[in-house]
């Protein structure tokens, strides 16, 4: 059985991930003419490293996601862990009003580029910040993620958004995570994240899935591969 896309992606070196999902997409990114949303340009495809489904779709999603279940308001102080390039910062420009900030951090600092160059020269009251620490997935290098200290003063924020990072993160980066986001949260603050939950109607519904399986049992969490463990993580109901 030959190896899947997905398996030879994971045994490029960290430096060369990127790169490599650059290159792929790149056929597709000539093809189609780039949309805009309120006259920012959307990424290419091939810069979009953070989440799958529709970029804009899954952005807005999230957002009324947000505003229905934990009323989210234009004038809370967002943060957003993992920022990406911008899947949640972009709907938020429309929502947020001038009392209201928003504030991302990111290891990729391709991501905090662009959403400086289109976001925030727009939008003063969104920051980007490129914070050095070590993913296996696209740095071999930084700050261990289970010492770090988030850059932000106690009780700063209304919100807290961790779309798409809880998955690629063991557990005791995780519990470091989850301390700083207490911290930092304003009493009856709200926290939106993310996870892969593994169970017994999970196991039989990835059984159907060749390219998404995650074989290494480390107790109570799993990895989708033990040589690159910011892959995927997905983590025991119990």
């Amino acid at each position: 059985m030959g190896l899947s896309k997905r398996t030879l992606f994971y045994r490029l070196p960290p430096s060369l991930r990127f790169l490599a999902r650059r290159l792929y997409y790149l056929p597709y990114d000539l093809r189609h003419k780039r949309q805009t949303q309120k006259g920012i340009p959307l990424p290419p495809k091939g810069l979009v490293y953070t989440g799958g489904g529709d970029f804009l779709e899954e952005g807005e999603r999230i957002l009324k996601f947000c505003q229905r279940e934990g009323g989210l308001a234009p004038g809370h102080r967002v943060l957003d862990i993992g920022s990406g390039i911008g899947r949640l910062a972009l709907p938020l420009t429309d929502f947020l009003d001038s009392t209201g900030s928003y504030a991302g951090f990111d290891v990729i600092q391709t991501g905090v580029r662009w959403c400086r160059d289109h976001i925030q020269s727009k939008f003063p009251n969104f920051q980007f910040q490129y914070i050095e620490l070590k993913n296996d997935l696209y740095r071999s290098g930084g700050i261990q993620a289970e010492q770090f200290t988030f850059p932000y003063e106690d009780q700063s924020f209304d919100w807290v958004l961790v779309n798409s990072v809880f998955t690629h993160m063991i557990p005791e980066e995780v519990v470091q995570y989850l301390k700083e986001i207490e911290r930092i949260l304003k009493p009856g603050g709200y926290c939106y994240a993310t996870f892969f939950v593994y169970d017994s109607t999970v196991k039989a519904r990835i059984k159907q899935m060749d390219d998404f399986q995650f074989p290494y049992d480390y107790g109570h969490y799993r990895l989708m591969d033990d040589q690159v463990q910011s892959a995927n993580v997905a983590y025991d109901w119990d």
